[in-house]
């Protein structure tokens, strides 16, 4: 048994009549609804005539019909491409034109302007799919029989290709087998304690590897129903968090919510897990969190093109500003900018190193890019994440930022992270960011975007020398940028590159 769906439908509840998925208005699908529907979108793909390993390229709104039409993308045998609800015409044009997906499904608004691309790329067979139960998809399979016999794939087969955010450059598709999904899920199921009578709050979105291989696989290889929300809404949140006993979110999440009067002990008094990925989570609101609620929020830190890849220990300390441990089965090591590894200390921090990672969640390479996968793996076969990182003296792994962020200024690295995590301490700052800027003596000059707290004031002058008495004068920010709020993509995650361009 090493399709991946088969191994989820393995662990659903023996009552196939058991609630799976509640939704924001109310609708209750069970777990033999899953299999049904899953079935006839696969019956509907087998009945296409295309080949086994095709890639279905889905851009829709989170509906639970769309988890369907995932799962039967699996039991089919074909290879499914989630694509960010953001992205536009030329960001469309880029994925289908590489992908070359056979059924390209939509939402019905946007059929208009995809329907031509995925003509003009080859692609035959495009239908939609609404957040309603409506569209062109659910049409065409409604008549198709609920009952598949789910195809036996291999464990190294593709299940699906993940295009990473393209911020450097061009956009690469991460390509995730059978083995890979699936030792992830296991994996964390054990190692978060997932238990009976789990219910799962969903609040993220499902083109992404948070919300789709580490909440969804994560609630129904434990047979766990889930709450539905289309996305986070803080009324909504609070209404479902008496009912449900594990969260995932992205820091934004967690700030909106410490944030809130309503947010108290008793609110979450059945909850037994809060997570929080895709994005760095301030200490501050770590700790904000705690003081609001009694929990710990749990941190953890993985890829597009790895899952899951480290994560603080449910049971034992959670550390702020770290991202725990090795999963069971994932090696991590750092290593230097000559090529040594960096040991790990018994009293203080490691020096700071590349991350590189291996283990039978980590991809096989990017698609149709031979050149640039071979760039990114190490000859004895460890993927270079791009991320930095240190250990302390607990074995815990602290990311001190990508490799690609790291700025030389004059001749020495800096570290952005080291920087922000000291101007986030100073008064009156929400957040920061920290980039490297062209400049004609240093090469780069160290650059800070700066969000004030509600009603403060900043004054960069004095924030400049404030920093001067606390780290090494070519760390000190040349110039500090007081803004509204910083760009994030959909994920949270801070985009450097256009906060570069602007300064530039």
């Amino acid at each position: 048994m090493s399709n991946l769906y088969q191994i989820l439908e393995a662990r659903f509840p023996k009552a196939p009549e058991t609630c799976a998925i509640e939704t924001e208005d109310g609708r209750y699908y069970t777990f033999d609804d899953l299999r049904a529907g899953s079935a006839k979108i696969a019956n509907w793909l087998t009945s296409l005539g295309i080949a086994r390993g095709s890639r279905v390229a889905a851009q829709v709104e989170k509906s639970v019909e769309a988890v369907m039409l995932y799962l039967g993308a699996l039991r089919a045998g074909m290879v499914f491409l989630p694509l960010n609800t953001a992205y536009r015409e030329s960001e469309i044009s880029y994925f289908l034109k590489d992908a070359e997906p056979a059924v390209v499904v939509c939402s019905p608004g946007n059929l208009a302007w995809i329907e031509p691309i995925a003509q003009a790329c080859g692609c035959a067979t495009v239908k939609t799919l609404g957040e309603s139960v409506d569209g062109t998809l659910i049409d065409a399979a409604r008549e198709c029989s609920p009952r598949f016999k789910t195809v036996a794939s291999r464990p190294d087969e593709l299940a699906a290709i993940l295009y990473t955010s393209g911020t450097t450059g061009r956009s690469k598709g991460a390509m995730l087998s059978h083995r890979n999904l699936a030792s992830n899920a296991l994996t964390l199921k054990k190692y978060w304690r997932w238990q009976e009578g789990d219910v799962l709050l969903h609040a993220l979105p499902i083109f992404h590897v948070h919300g789709l291989f580490v909440a969804l696989h994560g609630a129904l290889i434990n047979g766990s129903k889930m709450l539905w929300l289309p996305k986070f809404d803080a009324d909504q949140i609070i209404r479902l968090l008496p009912r449900a006993t594990v969260m995932m979110g992205v820091p934004t999440f967690y700030v909106r919510l410490a944030a809130d009067d309503r947010l108290n002990p008793r609110l979450v008094s059945r909850m037994r897990l809060f997570i929080s990925g895709s994005a760095p989570l301030l200490t501050e609101t770590f700790a904000a969190f705690h003081a609001k609620t009694g929990h710990v929020i749990l941190e953890r830190y993985g890829m597009s093109e790895t899952i899951m890849l480290t994560s603080n220990p449910v049971e034992a300390e959670r550390r702020a500003g770290t991202v725990g441990f090795p999963l069971p089965g994932v090696s991590v090591r750092l290593v230097g900018d000559d090529g040594r590894l960096i040991p790990k200390r018994r009293s203080g921090e490691s020096a700071i190193g590349g991350v590189q990672v291996r283990g039978p969640n980590v991809f096989s390479g990017y698609w149709r890019m031979p050149e640039k996968t071979k760039e990114e793996f190490t000859g004895d076969g460890w993927f270079k994440t791009g991320d930095m990182g240190k250990w302390d003296a607990q074995g815990y792994l602290h990311l001190v930022g990508r490799n690609k962020d790291l700025i030389i200024t004059g001749g020495y690295n800096v570290y952005p992270k080291e920087i922000e995590m000291l101007i986030d301490d100073l008064p009156g700052v929400e957040e920061s960011a920290v980039v490297g800027v062209a400049h004609p003596d240093f090469g780069e000059a160290v650059t800070a975007v700066v969000v004030a707290r509600p009603g403060a004031t900043l004054d960069p002058q004095s924030m400049i020398a404030e920093i001067k008495t606390r780290i090494a004068n070519y760390k000190v920010p040349k110039r500090i940028v007081v803004v509204e709020s910083l760009p994030r993509n959909a994920m949270g995650k801070v985009q450097k590159n256009l906060l570069r361009e602007q300064l530039a």
